[in-house]
């Protein structure tokens, strides 16, 4: 059975409620898991996400399923890699140049070791997540 359900508000059973626009607005419209070790970026679970493709040692390009209505979206990303059971801080973000701007139809991620910002290295797991 196929329908529409119209509502201004949601109620949970205590009696709290909040307007639907939060909901619909405050949720995550995209997010990714991948294992960065292998150059492909094995996507591991996603939703909103079509495809995530290695550029580089230390870039990635995520496409979107469905286009943001811009390119105005927020989003927080993080990555981990290991060494020989030598766990090293990460710095991931959003690439935002000419060449790497945000997009509404897809994103790039740069991921480096945090002590050293020009080394970059395949990450073993990159996660992103985006809001709109």
């Amino acid at each position: 059975m196929a329908g529409t359900i119209v509502s201004d508000t949601i109620q949970n059973g205590a009696g709290a409620s909040t307007s639907t626009t939060n909901v619909i607005n405050g949720c995550a419209k995209a997010w990714v898991t991948v294992n960065g070790t292998l150059s492909s970026g094995m996507t591991l679970a996603s939703y909103g996400v079509s495809s995530v493709t290695y550029i580089s040692s230390c870039l990635y390009q995520v496409s979107f399923s469905t286009a943001f209505t811009d390119a105005n979206y927020s989003s927080a990303v993080s990555s981990s890699w290991d060494s020989g059971g030598n766990s090293y801080p990460m710095i991931a973000n959003i690439a935002n140049n000419g060449t790497y701007a945000p997009s509404t139809t897809s994103t790039y991620i740069v991921s480096r070791i945090y002590n050293n910002g020009s080394t970059g290295f395949l990450v073993n797991y990159l996660y992103a997540i985006f809001f709109r």
